[in-house]
């Protein structure tokens, strides 16, 4: 127990907790985002507008919306000399959901990376896609075959590799001779020191059973460049096997083995196999169960391997679009110790400083506040969804940094800060033409059409408002803090909670008041924040003569309806505006805060309605008016009662709470 008891004092001095690896676990697949390799075929060019791109063209989606069903497909479109033979293939223990986003992001990439090419081929973490106008649907051949291998070596040179390769031969059977979806998975188990190691093959499910066995034969000289490290794969497009030291695929595992089972281990070459492609002396349908583990000495291990294998791996390298750790000393030094002099501000979440890293580049560091309502789910939120998130109107982030109880999000840095620094400030206001802030009202709206329709992901944000809306040197917006945000599902259209969180003047009635929330509710947001860029008002706390009920909502609706529009514009303006486009966007905006949700226009719509000046926009009804005085007197007799256990938290004063419960 000595053992157990120094361990976990190892594990509480680095301050690793369950919400922290749940956090990092979910990190770390942001790496499948990043193509593995593209292979640009030799068959010749296509030029543009042809038959061949047509039938390219309509065969791509047909074979990431198929084979996110299926898990594979084939299939050929065209005739003769423009004929496309195509080609997709996702890892046997993916879901559906994660095998169309892979798919998806594979059709999209393959047309850049190899543009005019007959043919290509693109492997990620989670899938494949292969064309060409050369017949290879029939063919076994898996010549494209490459090797991926971990930096890190074994320290256990001779044990690792006995067990690896019985494990290889092992799971190789199962997947050629007991899995119709030609896919194994399994587990070994050698030592106390590195407990574990698992690995997966795969074939295309086309194969015969001896003709998979065979393929996963033929790779065995690239296998051995990789069994002397701690991990590393081997990729075709026919066959391909990968293994680590840590639990990287879903599911229990079909093979288990233990080093007690493994004698003298002849190592596996493409000689050894028997005409029928099976040993003679094996058995693949023999799982053999792990023997003489400890539990709490194995899951102790386990949570200090998987710590130290995201730091390992997270800060080896960065890729595009990958989350990485920083080191805390790094984070203090690029901010002179969080000093005052560099804070940029303080939100919910904590200050955000400025920072300069050693290479130059400049980054904002939020840090959460050891008194903030906000802590591990808000920074789960933001590394998982803005990690996976990539688009020019969506703030960038860098990575994180979990150490010495400290956490931290890293950004990149933004020279104009925010927009309510500009909107609401009687001097810097004088920096928003008219051209500028159409061109962030476009920005902010094709940034939230990203979240809600043609990201990876489903996001409803729940806490659009100006002060998250941040300006790049070239003042273009990017949509930030997605602390409060919400996932849904491919079929998913709304959602529901007891627990309201968010900024007041920006959440639509039905969720403020019942919790109900959807991408409508981000369109209300939207449309609140249109308003408040035309007229350079806040809606919340609104204050017209000696009304300080009538919100801004009511004051343009009147103004509207009795043809005024234009006299709501910021005065800051003048007459230097276009009209027909202020016009549009008071229209929208109104459109958006329609009381009804069904009747909102979605983000689609909104970005249609402006990038069009001719076509004809539907008329609004009644915006939802919220009377300030009862919010006012609501939200803060339910804070006061948050004790007792009612869960209404509502924002009065521009900073979002939000609930520290799962979402």
């Amino acid at each position: 127990m000595k053992q157990c008891d120094s361990f976990l004092s190892l594990v509480n001095s680095c301050h690793i907790s369950i919400q922290l690896l749940s956090l990092l676990s979910l990190v770390f697949p942001a790496v499948s985002d990043v193509p593995l390799r593209q292979v640009c075929g030799n068959t010749g060019k296509y030029t543009a507008n042809s038959t061949y791109e047509s039938n390219l063209l309509a065969l791509l989606p047909s074979l990431a919306s198929i084979g996110s069903d299926q898990g594979f497909y084939e299939d050929t479109m065209g005739r003769v000399y423009d004929q496309v033979y195509g080609l997709v293939l996702c890892r046997g223990d993916t879901n559906a959901s994660t095998c169309r986003s892979c798919l998806d992001l594979a059709r999209q990439d393959v047309l850049q990376l190899c543009p005019y090419n007959m043919g290509a081929t693109i492997f990620y973490n989670y899938c494949l896609l292969r064309y060409s106008n050369v017949d290879f649907l029939n063919s076994t051949d898996n010549s494209d075959a490459f090797y991926i291998l971990d930096s890190q070596k074994t320290t256990e040179w001779d044990p690792f590799n006995k067990i690896m390769r019985e494990l290889i031969d092992r799971i190789f059977d199962w997947a050629a001779y007991n899995s119709s979806r030609r896919f194994a998975t399994g587990e070994g188990y050698f030592n106390l020191d590195d407990p574990m190691i698992y690995a997966l093959a795969q074939c295309t499910p086309d194969l015969t059973g001896y003709q998979c066995y065979q393929c996963f034969r033929g790779m065995v000289p690239l296998t051995e460049n990789v069994l002397w490290r701690r991990g590393g794969r081997v990729i075709g497009t026919r066959c391909n096997f990968e293994y680590e030291d840590l639990p990287f695929y879903e599911g229990k595992p079909m093979v288990q083995l233990a080093s007690s089972d493994v004698g003298s281990i002849v190592p596996i070459s493409p000689s050894s196999a028997t005409p029928t492609g099976k040993k003679g002396s094996s058995d693949p349908t023999t799982t053999i169960v792990l023997s003489i583990v400890l539990p709490v000495i194995g899951s102790v291990l386990l949570l200090s391997t998987i710590y130290l294998y995201f730091q390992r791996r997270l800060t080896a390298k960065k890729m595009s679009g990958e989350s990485r750790l920083f080191d805390l000393n790094g984070l203090k030094e690029a901010t002179d110790n969080f000093s005052d002099a560099n804070m940029l501000g303080e939100g919910g979440f904590g200050p955000v400083y400025k920072g300069a890293l050693k290479d130059g580049q400049e980054i904002a560091v939020k840090r959460l506040s050891r008194t903030s309502g906000q802590g591990m789910l808000e920074l789960r939120n933001e590394v998982v969804f803005v990690a996976k998130l990539q688009h020019r109107n969506l703030v960038r982030l860098l990575g994180c940094c979990l150490e010495e109880k400290e956490k931290l999000l890293v950004y990149e840095y933004l020279p104009n800060t925010s927009l309510d620094k500009f909107l609401f400030d009687p001097i810097k206001v004088q920096q928003l033409d008219w051209s500028r802030r159409y061109k962030i009202i476009q920005g902010i709206s094709k940034g939230l059409l990203y979240l809600h329709e043609d990201s990876r992901l489903r996001i409803i944000h729940r806490d659009l408002k100006a002060s998250n809306i941040l300006l790049d040197g070239d003042m273009n917006p990017k949509i930030s803090d997605f602390g409060l945000a919400k996932h849904f599902g491919v079929n998913e259209t709304h959602g529901n909670t007891n627990r309201i969180a968010g900024t007041y003047g920006y959440m639509a009635p039905e969720y403020a008041i019942h919790g109900e929330f959807s991408t409508k509710s981000d369109a209300f947001s939207y449309g609140v924040l249109v308003l408040e860029i035309v007229t350079g008002q806040k809606n919340r706390g609104f204050q017209r003569g000696s009304k300080p009920a009538d919100n801004l909502l009511s004051h343009v609706w009147k103004h509207w309806n009795e043809g005024r529009a234009l006299e709501l514009r910021d005065q800051s303006l003048s007459n230097r505006f276009i009209e027909e486009q202020m016009l549009r966007c008071i229209h929208i905006g109104l459109l958006c805060v329609q009381e009804d949700p069904t009747k909102r226009p979605n983000m689609a719509s909104v970005v249609h309605m402006l990038s069009s000046d001719s076509s004809p926009l539907p008329t609004p009804s009644t915006p939802a008016f919220l009377n300030l005085s009862s919010m006012l007197n609501e939200g803060s007799s339910e804070r006061s009662s948050e004790n007792t256990g009612n869960p209404r938290m509502i924002s009065v004063n521009g900073v979002s709470l939000s609930q520290m419960e799962p979402r």
